[in-house]
């Protein structure tokens, strides 16, 4: 590498932390994801069982556990929840470029890996979801090591401990969400390739077959630390909630989960606009890009048609289930930044190119910039929707301000990048995403954080209650109990809501002078007379809180059993 490559890697090495850690430590977790899964690993913590997750009394099998592992990890090395929760999704976004980076440089040179792993920091989405508490950025991280290792193995080996490692790497990402497995696909247009005399692969030695089948033992391996400890406890402690969480997340979770949904029903079409949409910029590029991929195909390129092949197969996997969500093809976003990655360079350089990315940049400045105008100074029914649900006051100006901030310099760079013949028209888009990324970061982070956590509604519950009262949570979130302040109970998470009012009802009655209630107001609950023996607490992500007694209570239906 030369000294203006290390240069040109630094400074996006540079740019990609400040992106990804705007906002860090400025805010709690947010639903919908976010609450629940913190509270899983505060449980694991506090508890000290890491083999069955538990979402307060309740076992919670819908995700395998390596994620709240690493939350529990990062608590431990932090000690705040949060400073530590976004950590897992800043490192595991940081270490997904860094080996998109280095596949590109290796396949083809520091430029090229320079432009892939570009290609994957603009994308609205990876910046989106690795800004956030979710499984998908650990996810993305586990199925491009895997892929790494499987190109370093297949394209510039033979290399077998990436190999293994790559297998492994895919059993991990088994038990960080059940898709990991999906880089060993990558494995089936590899052989046809390999049998086809493709140009690129590596040479692979003859009766090397064992070697191969000890990739399947890497990869069970990895699954076998968790599920063989899992298995062991589970199915010898007689215990029938640990078998039902065995069937839950073996089967239901799993193979149900994909091959009969039953929610996020999207036409088979969908992932097409997802890469669109929320993989632009970087999608901008795609039409420039059926060239020189059609001229690879010609000349049998592995090294171009292996990541674009895998891409294409993920997009199949996830498109076959009727279930889909926007997040789910993400893994594959490295991939498709790979393929494209020794024609980006020429490809920014086109005058079509660049215009259409100008023409991005001035739309998307526009909108942020004119909703910020209209928040300010227009109709004000325009934003107060969102200051009523959110519980703002004037600090929303704030909101707005950053908008018209964003967008007018976004507006401005598109000019001087126009008035220099569009030599500037990246520069520009580049200088309005980390703008947006950094407002919102620094400024919607701190001040939607009240609103859309639960730290302010339960301090303000504890205020109210006393500090020796014993709050009982009723159709409660995760943020309820995450953040609750003082001694609580709850009756449940996926009890409907009256049964768990009768479960109240009764463990009210036991000490009803030291005890009370902590319920939202909703349909489930409209028994409840908000009017007699109430506190209104406050709001939180949308919903109204009360402390109640008994005597709110009177015209729901008395409770048949504890």
């Amino acid at each position: 590498m030369t000294t203006a490559d290390r240069r040109a890697a630094l400074a996006l090495l540079t740019l990609a932390l400040l992106v990804l850690a705007a906002g860090y430590g400025l805010r709690d977790p947010w639903p919908a994801d976010e609450p629940r899964f913190v509270l899983v690993a505060k449980q694991m913590v506090d508890s000290g069982d890491y083999l069955f997750p538990h979402r307060g009394a309740e076992l919670y099998p819908d995700k395998p556990p390596i994620y709240f592992w690493l939350l529990s990890l990062a608590y431990g090395l932090v000690g705040s929840w949060r400073g530590s929760f976004l950590l897992p999704s800043l490192l595991s976004a940081l270490g997904t470029l860094a080996l998109v980076y280095d596949l590109g440089r290796r396949l083809w040179s520091p430029r090229a890996g320079f432009w892939a792993a570009t290609a994957v920091l603009v994308s609205l989405q990876f910046v989106y979801q690795a800004k956030r508490a979710q499984i998908d950025p650990t996810l993305v991280f586990m199925t491009t090591f895997a892929f790494y290792g499987l190109c370093r193995h297949v394209l510039q080996g033979p290399h077998w401990r990436w190999y293994l490692a790559a297998c492994f790497a895919a059993g991990l990402g088994v038990v960080t969400k059940g898709v990991g497995f999906l880089p060993l696909l990558a494995l089936l247009p590899f052989a046809l390739m390999a049998r086809r005399g493709w140009q690129g692969l590596a040479p692979v030695p003859a009766g090397s077959g064992l070697r191969w089948w000890a990739g399947g033992l890497a990869f069970l391996a990895a699954i076998a630390l968790w599920l063989g400890p899992v298995l062991a406890v589970g199915l010898t402690s007689g215990n029938p909630e640990h078998e039902e969480y065995l069937r839950n997340i073996l089967f239901k979770q799993t193979a149900q989960r994909y091959a009969d949904p039953w929610h996020h029903h999207e036409p088979f079409w969908y992932f097409g606009q997802v890469v669109l949409l929320f993989w632009a910029p970087f999608s901008l590029a795609l039409p420039w890009l059926l060239r020189p991929w059609r001229e690879a195909w010609r000349a049998r390129d592995a090294k171009v048609w292996l990541p674009l092949a895998w891409f294409g197969l993920v997009i199949v996997f996830f498109s076959l289930s009727a279930g889909k969500r926007d997040m789910y093809i993400l893994p594959a976003l490295p991939a498709l930044a790979l393929a494209a990655a020794p024609f980006l360079d020429d490809i920014s350089r086109r005058r079509g190119f660049r215009l259409l990315v100008l023409a991005f940049t001035a739309l998307l400045s526009l909108v942020l910039a004119a909703g910020g105008l209209m928040a300010l100074f227009g109709d004000p029914s325009f934003e107060a929707k969102l200051v009523a649900e959110r519980g703002l006051g004037q600090e929303a100006r704030w909101l707005w301000w950053m908008l018209v901030g964003v967008g007018g310099s976004g507006l401005l760079a598109v000019l001087v990048a126009a008035a220099a013949k569009l030599r500037g028209a990246l520069a520009a888009c580049a200088w309005l995403l980390a703008a947006l990324w950094c407002g919102y970061g620094f400024v919607v982070h701190p001040l939607l954080d009240d609103e859309n956590s639960a730290r302010k509604v339960m301090q303000a519950a504890r205020d109210l209650a006393g500090p020796g009262t014993t709050i009982g949570l009723v159709d409660w979130k995760e943020q309820n109990l995450l953040q609750a302040v003082g001694p609580v109970a709850e009756f449940g998470f996926r009890a409907d809501p009256l049964v768990q009012l009768a479960r109240a009802r009764a463990w009210l009655a036991q000490a009803p002078g030291e005890r009370v209630l902590m319920l939202q107001s909703s349909k489930d609950l409209a028994c409840v007379d908000t009017a007699a023996g109430s506190q209104r607490v406050g709001t939180a992500n949308r919903r109204v809180w009360w402390l109640v007694d008994e005597r709110a209570l009177a015209g729901c239906e008395a409770p048949t059993a504890p």
